[in-house]
C-alpha cells in the first residue's frame, strides 16, 4: 500500500493529515487488521518527522484503530462482526429518520454545494482515491446532518462513523459496486429535491446497510 499526503506547513496539520491518511486506510481494508505500522517506517513514508506520526497514532489509538505492541509500534486492531452489526444498528435508528426530515426542510440554495460534494464521492470512487472519496463521503453526510440544527446528534454521528470499518472498500475498486454507492449521495440529494422524504429515509437505510454487506466484503442481504 502506498501512502501519500501533501505535506502542509504546521505540525498540527502534520498530525492531522497523517491521521487522516492512516486513517481512510485502515477505514477502507487497505491497511488490514493485525497490520504492524512503526513510527520511523511511517515517518519516511510520510517524508516528515516522527512527531506528528506518534500523536496521529496516539490518536488512532483512541479511537480503537490501532494497539501498542511494546517495542515495535502499533498494530491495526479488528473490528468484530458483533460489534460491526451494534454500529449499523444505532446508525439506523439515528441517521435515515434524520435524512426523512430533512427531506421536509432541505434548504434549497445549499444544493449545488451539496452536489459538489457529492460529485467528489462519485471522483473518488471512479479513480480509486479512497481517501478522498471517504474525507468527501464524510464531509457530505456530517452536513446534511448540521442542516438539521442539532449539535448532538452531529457528535454522536461523527463518533459512530469514525468507529466504523469498511474492510471491503478497497476489494470494491475491482467491481462496479463503489461507484453505485457513491452515485447515491447524488440520488439522495434529488429525494431532497422533490420533498420525498420516505425515499430519502428509505434510500438512506439501503445505504448505511452497505456497511454490513459491499462494504464489509459480503454479498448484499436485507
Amino acid at each position: 500500500m502506498s501512502l501519500q499526503m501533501i505535506k502542509p506547513p504546521e505540525q498540527r496539520s502534520l498530525r492531522s493529515h497523517v491521521e487522516q491518511a492512516l486513517s481512510a486506510a485502515i477505514i477502507s481494508g487497505e491497511l488490514a487488521p493485525g497490520t504492524l505500522l512503526t513510527v520511523p517506517t511511517l515517518a519516511t513514508q510520510f517524508d516528515v518527522s516522527a512527531t506528528p506520526v506518534r500523536e496521529a497514532m496516539l490518536d488512532l489509538e483512541s479511537r480503537g484503530f490501532v494497539e501498542p505492541v511494546r517495542n515495535k509500534g502499533f498494530r491495526v486492531t479488528e473490528v468484530s462482526d458483533e460489534v460491526l452489526r451494534e454500529l449499523v444498528e444505532v446508525r439506523q435508528l439515528l441517521e435515515p429518520p434524520a435524512m426523512e426530515r430533512l427531506a421536509t426542510m432541505f434548504p434549497e440554495e445549499r444544493m449545488g454545494e451539496m452536489r459538489r460534494v457529492a460529485e467528489l464521492i462519485v471522483e473518488g470512487a471512479a479513480s480509486g482515491d479512497l481517501q478522498a472519496y471517504l474525507a468527501a463521503d464524510l464531509e457530505f453526510h456530517l452536513t446534511l446532518t448540521q442542516m438539521l440544527g442539532n449539535r448532538l446528534l452531529v457528535d454522536i454521528v461523527r463518533d459512530l462513523r469514525s468507529r466504523t470499518r469498511l474492510v471491503g472498500l478497497a476489494t470494491m475498486l475491482e467491481s462496479d459496486r463503489l461507484g453505485e454507492s457513491a452515485a447515491e449521495h447524488l440520488l439522495l440529494l434529488d429525494h431532497f429535491a422533490a420533498g420525498d422524504a420516505a425515499a430519502a429515509r428509505d434510500l438512506m437505510h439501503r445505504h448505511i446497510h452497505h456497511t454490513l454487506g459491499w462494504w464489509a466484503g459480503n454479498p448484499e442481504q436485507e
